[in-house]
C-alpha cells in the first residue's frame, strides 16, 4: 500500500471517530435531565398558622382630594377614621382569605410589614380611576421551629382602581374598592406562598392608564 493511500485512510478513520465522539456527546447532553440548571426546586407545600401585620405609624396619610396626594397611605374606601388600622385590618383579612385555602405540609408563619398603601382619592375615582398601589415586605418563617423559609422579600401588589361609570357600576354590584382589593390580595398571598417566581404583577404603567381613559 503506498504513503498516500495509508495517510488519506488514516484521516478518514480520524474524521469517523470524530463524528461519533460528537454524537455522543450531543446524545448524553440531552439524556443529563438531572442538572439544577434544568429544573427549578419545587415550592414547598404550606398551611399558614399565623399572619403578624404591622404598618408602622411612621408611614404619613393623607386625607387631601387631589388626583394624587403625597404620601404613604391614602384610602377613602371606608368612613374617615384610624388609616393605619383600617389598612392593617385590610391586610390581614385579605391575606388570611387566601392563606385560608391553603393546606400543605409545613405550617408557616408570615410577617408583613406595610410600606406603601396608596389607593385612590374621590377625586379620581369618580374621574379617570388609577392604581391601587400596594407594596409590602413578607418574611416566611416555619411555625415549628420559627426559622426563616428564605430572605424577607418585597412583594408589589398593584392593582387598577376603577374609575368613572366603571366604579359607579361596580358599587352596584358591591365590588367596592374594599371587596376588589381583599380579593386580590388573596390572590397575591396565594401566588407568593405556592409558585416558585411568586406573584408576578402587570406594571400598570402611566401610558397603560391614558389608554384606558
Amino acid at each position: 500500500m503506498s504513503k498516500i493511500k495509508l495517510i488519506a485512510l488514516l484521516v478518514m478513520a480520524g474524521l469517523v471517530s470524530a463524528c461519533a465522539d460528537a454524537r455522543v456527546a450531543s446524545r448524553n447532553a440531552q439524556i443529563d435531565a438531572t442538572s439544577p440548571a434544568v429544573f427549578a426546586p419545587a415550592v414547598p407545600s404550606v398551611s399558614v398558622e399565623r399572619i403578624s401585620v404591622r404598618v408602622p405609624k411612621s408611614l404619613s396619610v393623607s386625607e387631601a382630594n387631589r388626583y394624587y396626594p403625597n404620601s404613604d397611605i391614602v384610602w377613602r374606601g371606608e368612613p374617615l377614621g384610624d388609616r393605619h388600622q383600617q389598612v392593617a385590618q385590610l391586610l390581614h383579612d385579605g391575606l388570611t382569605k387566601g392563606a385560608n385555602d391553603l393546606q400543605g405540609a409545613t405550617a408557616v408563619n408570615l410577617d408583613v410589614e406595610l410600606l406603601r398603601f396608596h389607593a385612590i382619592t374621590e377625586k379620581a375615582r369618580y374621574s379617570t380611576g388609577g392604581v391601587h398601589n400596594i407594596m409590602f415586605s413578607l418574611e416566611v418563617t416555619n411555625a415549628e421551629t420559627g426559622l426563616p423559609m428564605g430572605e424577607r422579600r418585597v412583594v408589589s401588589a398593584d392593582l387598577r382602581a376603577l374609575g368613572g361609570l366603571e366604579a359607579i357600576a361596580a358599587e352596584g354590584r358591591g365590588e367596592t374598592q374594599r371587596v376588589r382589593i381583599e380579593r386580590h390580595l388573596a390572590k397575591v398571598i396565594q401566588d407568593e406562598l405556592t409558585l416558585p417566581d411568586g406573584h408576578q404583577n402587570a406594571q400598570l404603567g402611566l401610558l397603560q392608564q391614558i389608554n384606558r381613559l
